[in-house]
């Protein structure tokens, strides 16, 4: 039961209810989009030369091949070359995070068209910088590095920040493009400078939502920074791509499990962090 401006109880089934529908031209327009949609599908489908009834054989196919991977050679798994390898991983992965979060902070800030000192000069070369890191995939980062620099950590912590400073940058610069400008503009009004207009108008509406970018950004690279050996960048990629080259697959099958453990720790320490 409702009450009506008098107070009295208004029954629902004495209200009127009234209906919104598309009409002419907004109809024709939104059938439309839904016809195109479908038309481009089918002629992707089409153009791409997807044979779509192969994937009804791919279960079959699959259980085969897993059979092939089964059981896992835990054994290796657990050996102490390899678990150095897996605490470089995290090292790495800890390591490219932290740089690039640190060198996101002054990025996002002139990346923010609120608060950037220029927004003719600094602004635009700053969002170049995230869109530049953000466009190249971690795994392209870290071949060109290991073409630069050569085998080993290094690559893959730089590829790691700058993927941070990628993800994590873009997402700062739109934290402080939606705060409320009233705090900016009192402290500016007080004479304050760009650092105090920072630290007491723009981080404390900014942190808490910084602190989990930052821990989610964490999460992605740990799940990166365990392939990225493959390509030479170091970690424990390096041992899954001598596996797989060499037809190991009962140690493949091992090496990916332990990537799922590690992921899966990763994650619940995330939400647990996230939560705090």
């Amino acid at each position: 039961m409702d009450v009506d401006p008098n107070g009295k109880a208004v029954s629902m089934a004495h209200k009127s209810v009234t209906w919104s529908r598309y009409k002419y031209p907004q109809s024709l327009i939104r059938y439309g989009v839904y016809l195109f949609t479908v038309v481009f599908i089918g002629y992707s489908l089409h153009y791409l030369n997807i044979p779509i009834e192969r994937f009804y054989t791919m279960f079959g196919l699959g259980g085969s091949i897993l059979s092939r991977y089964y059981p896992p050679d835990i054994a290796y798994a657990l050996d102490k070359d390899y678990l150095r390898y897996v605490f470089e991983t995290v090292q790495m992965a800890y390591v490219g995070t932290l740089l690039g979060v640190v060198i996101s902070i002054p990025i996002a800030w002139c990346a923010s068209f609120n608060v950037t000192p220029s927004r003719w000069l600094v602004y635009p070369i700053a969002r170049f910088i995230i869109m530049a890191s953000r466009s190249v995939h971690e795994m392209i980062w870290a071949i060109l590095f290991v073409i630069i620099l050569g085998y080993g950590m290094l690559p893959g912590v730089l590829a790691l920040t700058l993927f941070t400073i990628g993800f994590a940058g873009k997402l700062f610069s739109e934290e402080v493009e939606a705060i409320k400008m009233g705090p900016v503009e009192a402290i500016r009004a007080t004479g304050g400078n760009s650092l105090q207009v920072m630290v007491y108008a723009v981080l404390p509406q900014v942190k808490v939502a910084w602190t989990g970018i930052s821990i989610y950004t964490w999460d992605s690279s740990f799940r990166a920074a365990t392939v990225l050996g493959y390509f030479g960048a170091g970690g424990m990629g390096w041992y899954l791509k001598q596996t797989i080259e060499t037809l190991e697959n009962l140690k493949v099958s091992a090496i990916l499990l332990s990537i799922i453990m590690l992921v899966i720790v990763s994650e619940v320490t995330s939400a647990w962090a996230r939560g705090a």
